[in-house]
């Protein structure tokens, strides 16, 4: 064990102490002359030490006879030895014999150095003799010492001269064992978790820290580093069911089987995967040098194969399934915190597949939720700083083709990640309300657009727009008031705007969304219901919601041409067809109009013309296009007129 030492106490600071630490054997050796020992200062004779009744003043006051400080020096409990300027041992007490473990003669002559490991480490021997020669007042250091009989000790030496006339140095040791044991108790408690007896996060952390030091792994080993981090899947339940006392005790069974598992997939290794609890039941299994993934692998399956036996808790018999985000890699370049976000994330996402399962962290899909996370937070800010524009995709007669209105489409103009459509944001929208926000803006802009259009082209017949509303506008917002204001504002009738919602927001609507359903029809305004054919259906529900137009999902759109097994031609699904069929005749019966989405192809319009589908939109009309182009089509129609 190397010892470490603050050093000489320099000149301005003489009684700083220098502690050092050393893992030494108290083996006493005699020497001769100063070549073992201490070089003695120029000037200074050789064995030169005075005894103390010489020095004595013979008429000083009552008890202070050489005889009374040779008996007190002999009885003091604190361990001292006088040292001469060669470092050697001229005389020590009992108390250090004791404690060395050596006969109080047997250590007169000794090289007091070799007694107290002051020569393993460079700056303590310095500081060491320069006390000697009379150059530094005091010298004070720690030393962990082995015993003879084999146990080791702590140890505070102190070595200060004896006063002027006296060619010698005194040597004393304080025993800070019992100090250092309750430390070592007291860390312990510290760094354990008292329920399981395991390593607590502190320590974890800790010991994470330093296995990601360079030192740590640029030395030998693999170079790798794996964490399997474990939730319990249900434990809450059996807190809130049976108390925490049997909570308790079944996270101390549950840490006793992650140690075994721990305990085999070390043996024949060189390191162990230490187990800790990190806080309520949340476990880690830390793996230094680490094989691969396939070694964490093994290692989350073990874990998850021991926790399946049931426990068997005073006569309770209990089962539970673990969680478990697993993340291996190179410890170069990697930090703790980016570590454990990486094993945060995978446990969520072993969570998220199903529970009672362990999850391979995955590059891609973090970067994935990096970015959904970067946009969802700037999501209320976009708005505000208009990087928001809406495209039209036109609505088209399928009778003569012409324009009958435009879906408006909102596109979200990222300055880092570029143009995103609609289903890489309005979920998230969605999810933290500003949906609602932006909701009224895309409203606003394409009334406003609408009204532009109508105005430009007068001789055109107006043609409608499409605006798609999510529930959660109609539950956190006054969506009548909204729209009423800004068909005020924008001078667009309410019959040129048609506000779309799902089928599964549509249906099954009460209270508030019918009522807001209800009152914006009132005002004229079209309501149409997005992906029919879908969601929940409800047909006999669909005869008293106020629609006024079904868009037909794609998939059935589709369905109608596909390639056939031999490669020959597109063929149509018959049962797509009769569907869809059905859907429009049920439509018209209750006085609805239909649209068709994802029309692609001329077969797939033709199709639907004949079977009396009213608008289609798709590409093969158009794809979502700017304003302007827009224009255009209505500029071509009039032309046509």
């Amino acid at each position: 064990m190397s010892g470490t030492s603050e050093g000489p106490a320099p000149a301005a600071d003489l009684d700083r102490p220098a502690v050092t630490e050393r893992h030494t054997t108290t083996s006493p050796r005699t020497s001769t002359g100063s070549s073992s020992g201490a070089s003695a200062p120029s000037g200074s004779p050789s064995g030169s030490y005075v005894p103390a009744e010489q020095l004595t003043d013979p008429a000083g006051p009552p008890g202070t006879s050489p005889r009374t400080f040779r008996a007190a020096f002999a009885a003091a409990p604190l361990p001292m030895a006088v040292v001469d300027r060669e470092g050697q041992v001229v005389t020590a007490n009992e108390s250090l014999g004791a404690l060395l473990g050596f006969g109080t003669g047997a250590l007169t002559g000794r090289i007091a150095a070799d007694l107290v490991d002051l020569a393993s480490d460079a700056r303590t021997w310095h500081a060491y003799r320069e006390v000697l020669r009379g150059r530094q007042a005091r010298l004070r250091c720690t030393r962990r010492l082995k015993h003879p009989d084999g146990h080791s000790l702590w140890v505070q030496v102190t070595v200060a001269p004896l006063p002027p006339g006296e060619e010698a140095v005194l040597l004393s040791v304080t025993d800070l064992s019992p100090r250092r044991e309750l430390q070592a108790r007291l860390r312990h408690l510290q760094m354990h978790d008292p329920v399981t007896r395991l390593p607590n996060r502190t320590l974890f952390f800790e010991r994470l820290t330093s296995a990601l030091e360079a030192e740590a792994y640029e030395e030998g080993g693999t170079g790798r580093i794996g964490l399997c981090y474990l939730d319990l899947d249900g434990f809450k339940a059996v807190n809130d069911t049976l108390g925490h006392r049997v909570g308790d005790r079944l996270l101390a069974a549950v840490a006793e089987r992650l140690t075994r598992c721990a305990d085999a997939a070390g043996s024949g290794r060189a390191v162990t995967p230490l187990v800790a609890r990190l806080g309520g039941d949340e476990f880690a299994l830390l793996v230094e040098d680490s094989t691969g993934t396939d070694q964490l692998a093994d290692l989350a399956g073990s874990v998850l194969t021991s926790l399946q036996a049931p426990f068997d808790l005073s006569g309770r018999r209990l089962s539970l399934s673990a969680s478990i985000g697993v993340v291996e890699r190179r410890a170069a370049g990697t930090t703790a915190t980016g570590l454990m976000q990486a094993a945060d994330t995978t446990l969520y996402w072993a969570k998220a597949d199903g529970k009672g399962r362990w999850t391979l962290f995955d590059p891609e899909r973090n970067a994935h939720r990096m970015t959904r996370q970067a946009l969802a937070s700037t999501l209320r800010a976009a708005v505000e700083r208009d990087e928001f524009a809406l495209e039209y995709q036109p609505l088209v007669g399928m009778e003569d083709g012409g324009v009958r209105g435009v879906e408006a489409l909102v596109r979200w103009n990222h300055p880092e990640f570029g143009l995103l459509t609609p289903n890489r944001f309005i979920g998230l929208a969605e999810e933290d309300g500003s949906i609602v926000q932006l909701g009224r803006w895309v409203l606003a802009t394409a009334c406003r657009q609408a009204r532009r259009w109508q105005l430009d082209h007068p001789d055109a017949p107006p043609i409608f727009v499409s605006v798609n509303v999510a529930v959660r506008q109609v539950w956190d917002s006054d969506l009548v008031a909204d729209v009423g204001d800004i068909l005020a504002e924008t001078g667009l009738a309410p019959q040129l705007l048609q506000l779309e919602l799902t089928e599964s927001a549509v249906m099954g609507s009460a209270g508030r969304p019918l009522q807001a359903l209800q009152a914006l029809s009132d005002m004229g305004v079209r309501i149409a219901i997005d992906d029919f054919g879908t969601g929940y259906s409800n047909l006999a529900y669909l005869s008293r919601l106020p629609v006024s137009v079904l868009k037909l999902d794609g998939s059935f759109v589709r369905g109608f041409q596909y390639d056939s097994p031999d490669g020959g031609s597109a063929r149509s699904s018959l049962a797509d067809e009769v569907i869809v069929e059905a859907l429009i005749q049920l439509a018209h019966r209750l006085g609805l109009t239909v649209t068709a989405e994802c029309v692609e192809t001329a077969s797939q319009a033709s199709r639907l013309r004949g079977i009396g589908c009213d608008t289609g939109q798709g590409w093969l009309y158009s794809r979502p296009v700017a304003p302007d182009r827009i224009s255009a089509l209505l500029t071509a129609a009039c032309a046509q007129a």
